[in-house]
């Protein structure tokens, strides 16, 4: 079945086309140039932007693939989490496709899309495994017990992991986006120069929080400054991305270790990390656990993974009406009634 995938839940325009697990077409439009002043995302313009990208990356898709629109079988679209207008764009566009092709409409969770974009690339991963999903608005640990099933055992309780490197990267004058900035800027810098915070790192649970960690930051270089002694810039990054790191780490171990699974998908923008890549898979040989990452081009938003997410969930499921609509705070593993959106039970 070839499945077209659209995303457009934040600032990346993204249209993919995957048959039968097979990546075909993956193109995206990005919006940095568009908000990079702003130091963050705008959602109006966002939304805008959306509208202006969504009909060309729908052609160059269907160019660089090589396929024509009668042979488009389903439309699968990011319906949640995300930012509303821009969510409505794509859900706009997604229905008034499935409808004049006539063929399946299916509503895909953008952080399940995330964790199915491993597929693309490794093949089947099956469950159970553990994902760690990290992004700019989200932090997550999930157990995938089985296909299409996801147990949410810990989570971000303030900012997002990607939303903290942005906010550092922005008070360091480092730009935006703010993890790639800070991952050149802190392979230049000691790790271990600055002793920053981390954050419930000694916690039972499998939570997660960065906004401490960003305000130390901070008022560590402010005091420094004030004390005549401006600590550098590269040596802030590396700290802090260190202090992120090695939270995130010890938590996948720790669940790792809790409910004893051998596969573990690490997924979203951050996942592009290079030092959390490098962590990671040292932590992974550690415990003997097979370690699946995408590569970076399909760590962040795309619409390839949405392709790859509507095809596994419509075979698991089966189509969503046209009347599906967007959740901007849409659970993993919620499904949709006549009601709206109904969370996992």
């Amino acid at each position: 079945m070839l499945v077209l995938g659209i995303e457009t839940s934040c600032d990346e325009t993204g249209v993919g086309l995957v048959r039968e697990g097979r990546l075909l077409a993956n193109v995206v439009a990005s919006q940095v140039p568009l908000h990079a002043r702003f130091g963050g995302v705008v959602p109006e313009i966002a939304a805008r932007a959306h509208v202006e990208a969504i009909n060309p990356m729908l052609a160059e898709a269907l160019a660089q693939a090589g396929v024509s629109w009668r042979e488009v079988e389903a439309v699968a679209v990011t319906v949640g989490p995300g930012l509303a207008g821009s969510l409505l764009v794509g859900l706009a566009t997604a229905k008034s496709l499935a409808l004049a092709l006539g063929v399946p409409l299916v509503g895909v969770n953008h952080l399940e899309a995330h964790v199915c974009a491993v597929h693309l690339e490794h093949g089947e991963v099956p469950p159970p495994f553990l994902s760690l999903v990290v992004s700019g608005g989200h932090t997550l640990l999930l157990l995938a017990e089985e296909e299409g099933r996801y147990t949410l055992l810990g989570e971000t309780v303030d900012d997002a992991a990607g939303e903290a490197f942005d906010k550092v990267a922005r008070f360091l004058g480092l730009g935006f986006p703010g993890g790639p900035a800070i991952d050149r800027a802190a392979a230049r810098g000691d790790p271990s120069a600055i002793p920053f915070p981390r954050s419930m790192l000694q916690d039972p649970s499998f939570d997660f929080s960065f906004a401490g960690l960003k305000t130390a930051v901070v008022r560590h270089v402010r005091e420094a400054t004030e004390r005549g002694a401006p600590p550098r810039v590269e040596d802030v990054a590396a700290s802090f991305q260190e202090a992120v790191v090695d939270v995130q780490v010890a938590k996948v171990t720790r669940a790792l270790e809790a409910y004893a699974v051998k596969r573990l998908v690490v997924a979203g923008g951050v996942a592009a990390n290079s030092r959390l890549r490098e962590r990671l898979a040292s932590a992974a040989a550690e415990c003997g656990v097979e370690l699946f990452v995408p590569s970076p081009a399909l760590c962040t938003d795309n619409g390839a993974m949405v392709a790859c997410a509507g095809e596994r969930k419509l075979a698991r499921e089966g189509p969503d009406p046209l009347e599906v609509s967007v959740d901007p705070s849409l659970p993993v593993g919620a499904r949709w009634s006549g009601a709206g959106w109904e969370p996992p039970r």
